[in-house]
C-alpha cells in the first residue's frame, strides 16, 4: 500500500527582541513542475481542437471597384475592301495574249493591260466594207429603172394634143346639132307648105332627106368626139403608168437604204470591237488580281483583271441584325492589330439597309447586316480583303463607377447583387447597374470606389462567410 506522508509539525514561534514572540508565516503549497506541464498541455490541446474544428475561410478571387472609362462595343469580324474596284473584262471574243502584269503592279489610266488578236475582226471589217459598197452601187442603179424625163414630157404633150382634138370634135358635134335643128325646122316648114300646095312633093322630100343627113352627121360627130375623149383617157393612163414607174423603184431604195444602214452599224460595231482588242485600264491604281494569266480563247465579257487603289480602303463588318440596331453612322471603330500597338481608328459610314442569311460555325442560321466603315488615318499595313477584329463603340462614358461583370449575379430573380469583402467576411449587397460591356458594368447604386468584391462567386459562398483572397 502507498504510504501517506508524515504530518509536519507547525513551526516554532520566533522570539523577537522585546520578548514578544511573532507567529511564523505559513508557506504556500508548491505545485510540482510536472503538474504545471500537464495543465499547459491540456489548455494547448483544447485550443488546437477549437482551431481545427473551426471552418476554414473560403479562398476567392477579388477585384476593386474603381472609376474609369467604360465602352460598350459590338465585337465582330470584318474585312478590308478596296473602295472602288474595277473588274476589267474582254471587250470582244478572240484569242487573248498572255498577260504580263502581276499582282501589285502599278497601272495608269489608258494603259494597255491585255491584248486580244484583232485579225478575225479585221477580216470581218473588210467583208462588211465590201457589202457596203455593193449595196451603195445597187442603190445608185435604181435611177436607171425610172422613166426618163423626156418620156414623161412626151406623154404630157400627147395628152394636150388629144385634149385639143377632143375640143375640135366637140365643136363639130355642136355644129352638127345646130345643122340638125335647122334641117328639122326646114322639114317642118316644107311639110306645112306641101300641105298647103305651095311646094312640090320633091321639095318636101328634099327637106326630109336633109334632116336625115344632118342627123347622121350629128351621130358621126358625137362618135368622133367620144373617140377623142377616149384618146385623152388613154394618154392620161399612159402618163399615170409612167408616173407609177417613176415611183415603183422607191421600195428598192428603202430596201437598199436599210441594208446600207445595217451594214454601216455592223461595220461600226466591228471597228469598235477592233479598237477594244487593246484592253486598257480606266483608272490609276494597282493590279489586285490577274484572273486570266495564260494565252487562251476568251469570249466577250470574260473577266481578265481586277484593278483598284489599295490605299483607298474601307471596312465591311457583318454583325447580327439585333446588334445593327444599336449602331449609328459616325460611331467609332477600333481595330486590334496586335504587336502591343494602339488600335487602328475608324468610323461607321453607313449601315446597309438589307440583311442576309449566314450560317454560323455551329450551323445556326443568322441574319446579319454589313456595316461599312472608313479608316480615320491611312493604313499602309492593310491590304485588300484582310480579315480584321473590330470593336464598334456604341456607348462610351468617362469617370464611370464600374465593376467587373464577373462579380455580378442575379438575385431575387430580377435584381443584381454582388459580394463585398468587409473585415474578411462576404456580405451580399444589391446593386443597380447601367451600361454593360463584355467585361465591366456601370454601377449606379450600391457600391463605392475602393470596395473589394468577389469575382466569380459560387453557390458555396453565403452571406457572412469568412473569405480570403487567393
Amino acid at each position: 500500500m502507498k504510504q501517506l506522508p508524515e504530518r509536519v509539525s507547525p513551526p516554532e514561534p520566533i522570539q523577537i527582541g522585546n520578548g514578544r514572540s511573532q507567529p511564523t508565516p505559513r508557506s504556500r503549497p508548491k505545485w510540482p513542475l510536472k503538474w504545471l506541464l500537464y495543465l499547459g498541455l491540456g489548455v494547448g490541446a483544447i485550443g488546437l481542437s477549437v482551431l481545427l474544428l473551426r471552418p476554414a475561410p473560403l479562398r476567392v478571387d477579388t477585384g476593386t471597384i474603381q472609376r474609369g472609362t467604360l465602352q460598350v462595343t459590338v465585337d465582330a469580324e470584318g474585312k478590308t475592301r478596296v473602295r472602288d474596284r474595277f473588274v476589267i473584262a474582254a471587250g470582244t471574243a478572240g484569242h487573248l495574249d498572255r498577260i504580263t502584269l502581276n499582282e501589285g503592279d502599278p497601272v495608269k489610266p489608258g494603259m494597255v493591260v491585255a491584248r486580244i488578236d484583232p485579225l478575225p475582226l479585221n477580216a470581218s471589217i473588210q467583208q462588211a466594207l465590201g457589202r457596203l459598197s455593193e449595196w451603195k452601187a445597187q442603190r445608185a442603179g435604181v435611177a436607171t429603172q425610172r422613166p426618163k424625163a423626156e418620156t414623161l414630157q412626151q406623154a404630157e404633150t400627147q395628152i394636150q394634143a388629144a385634149q385639143a382634138r377632143q375640143q375640135q370634135a366637140e365643136a363639130r358635134v355642136a355644129e352638127a346639132r345646130a345643122a340638125l335643128q335647122q334641117a328639122q325646122r326646114d322639114r317642118q316648114r316644107a311639110q306645112d307648105l306641101f300641105s298647103a300646095g305651095a311646094i312640090s312633093r320633091q321639095a318636101r322630100e328634099s327637106a326630109e332627106l336633109n334632116e336625115t343627113t344632118k342627123a347622121r352627121d350629128l351621130d358621126a360627130a358625137i362618135l368622133a368626139a367620144n373617140a377623142e375623149a377616149s384618146a385623152v383617157d388613154v394618154a392620161r393612163a399612159q402618163l399615170a403608168v409612167l408616173q407609177k414607174q417613176q415611183t415603183d423603184p422607191d421600195y428598192l431604195l428603202r430596201v437598199y437604204e436599210a441594208r446600207i444602214a445595217s451594214t454601216e452599224a455592223e461595220l461600226a460595231q466591228l471597228r469598235d470591237e477592233a479598237n477594244r482588242t487593246d484592253v486598257r485600264s480606266p483608272v490609276a491604281g494597282r493590279v489586285l488580281r490577274v484572273l486570266q494569266k495564260s494565252a487562251q480563247f476568251v469570249s466577250n465579257g470574260t473577266p481578265l483583271l481586277e484593278i483598284g487603289d489599295a490605299s483607298q480602303l474601307e471596312l465591311v463588318i457583318d454583325v447580327l441584325s439585333n446588334d445593327a440596331l444599336k449602331i449609328r453612322p459616325g460611331d467609332r471603330i477600333l481595330i486590334d492589330v496586335g504587336r502591343d500597338t494602339p488600335p487602328v481608328q475608324a468610323k461607321v459610314r453607313r449601315v446597309e439597309p438589307s440583311a442576309f442569311t449566314k450560317v454560323s460555325a455551329l450551323g445556326v442560321e443568322e441574319q446579319r447586316v454589313n456595316v461599312i466603315g472608313d479608316f480615320v488615318n491611312p493604313t499602309p499595313e492593310f491590304g485588300d480583303a484582310y480579315r480584321v477584329a473590330a470593336r464598334i463603340i456604341v456607348w462610351e462614358g468617362k469617370n464611370v463607377l464600374k465593376a467587373p461583370l464577373s462579380a455580378l449575379f442575379r438575385c431575387q430573380q430580377t435584381a443584381w447583387c454582388t459580394f463585398v469583402v468587409i473585415n474578411g467576411r462576404a456580405q451580399q449587397r444589391p446593386v443597380q447597374i447601367g451600361q454593360c460591356s463584355d467585361f465591366e458594368a456601370e454601377i449606379r447604386q450600391g457600391l463605392q470606389p475602393g470596395d473589394t468584391v468577389i469575382l466569380h462567386p459560387t453557390e458555396q459562398i453565403k452571406n457572412g462567410d469568412r473569405v480570403t483572397s487567393r
